[in-house]
Formats: C-alpha cells, structure tokens, sequence
C-alpha cells in the first residue's frame, strides 16, 4: 500500500504521466523509495480500474500518446484512509544481508571485519546521499532525514561490531586468535 499511497499523494499535487511520476520519485525522494517503473505503471493501471485516478490520453508532437494520471474523488478517499492507516502502522525494518550476522563466526575475525567495512562503505554512500539529495518540500525533507538517522545509526552499529572483532573479544563468536 505504500506504494498506492506515494503515486495517489503525487498526484494529489498535479496530474502526471507516468515518466514524469517516476522522475520526481528518481529526483526527489534519492534513496528513500525503492518503487520499480514497470511497478508504478501496473498500480496506476490497478488504480485507474479501480477508479481511484482517471487516465486520459495524450499527444505531443509526433511523439507516441502517452496516458496522463489524474486523482479522481474514490482515489482521494482511498489516500486518506491509507494515510492514516500509514501513519498508524509500524513494521519491523528488514535489513538486507542481515542473515549474515547468523553467521559471522565462520570466518575469521579479519575478514568479517574487512567485509563490514566494505559495507560501511557502501552505508555511508548512502548517507552522503541522503544529506545531499535537493528537497523539494517539507514533506521530501522529512523522509530523507528519516532514512539519514537510519543509516547513521547503522554507521554507529557497524563500527561497534568491527571494534568488538579487532578486539578479539568473545561477544561475536570469536576468540582471541586471529586466521
């Protein structure tokens, strides 16, 4: 439903086509949406027969047609109610490549340490990128500063574990002994 509600909130703003709705999410929202284009056009085309957006053809020049998305009173309706349902809702983050921590004592402590700071690498690109992604609204600003705190905690986290294995402390399945 996130997804339902990002489209129907954009184009609660404006009416778009569907290149123009996956620009602004590729623009705007950085990192913080994982919404594939051939996704995006299949909820618009679920919600167009659901009636919650209109769609509407249109031709520039000699382009091809292409169909321009509008926000239609049931798709209204239905934005507010997943809205709030939203707003309500916690789900537990899924980490990815989080099953190996299950298993981080069958390698040596070096090499889960060289491995999770190549992590932390690509983490704090990610971070960089949050920071600097543009705003293009208060509510842009807040979803980026929401996924910026996660990240830098994840930072913080991944270097606690990579202290703890060039310690050589027990805390993560390993001893003492190095390789």
């Amino acid at each position: 439903m996130e997804s339902k509600l990002l489209l129907l909130g954009l184009l609660r703003a404006e009416e778009m086509h569907g290149y123009q709705l996956n620009e602004f999410i590729d623009s705007h929202l950085g990192t913080t949406v994982n919404l594939k284009k051939p996704t995006a056009y299949r909820l618009l085309a679920q919600m167009a027969d659901d009636g919650w957006v209109t769609c509407r053809k249109e031709q520039e020049g000699n382009r091809p047609p292409r169909r321009v998305y509008a926000l239609a009173a049931k798709g209204e309706a239905a934005f507010q109610r997943i809205l709030r349902e939203s707003l309500i809702k916690y789900e537990p983050f899924e980490f990815p490549g989080n099953a190996g921590f299950l298993f981080l004592d069958a390698i040596s402590p070096g090499e889960a340490s060289a491995l999770l700071r190549q992590r932390k690498a690509s983490v704090a690109g990610l971070l960089q990128e949050a920071r600097c992604h543009p705003v293009h609204e208060h509510a842009s600003a807040l979803l980026l500063l929401h996924q910026a705190r996660h990240l830098a905690t994840e930072l913080e986290w991944l270097d606690e574990v990579i202290a703890e294995l060039e310690s050589g402390s027990q805390a993560y399945g390993h001893g003492a002994e190095e390789e």
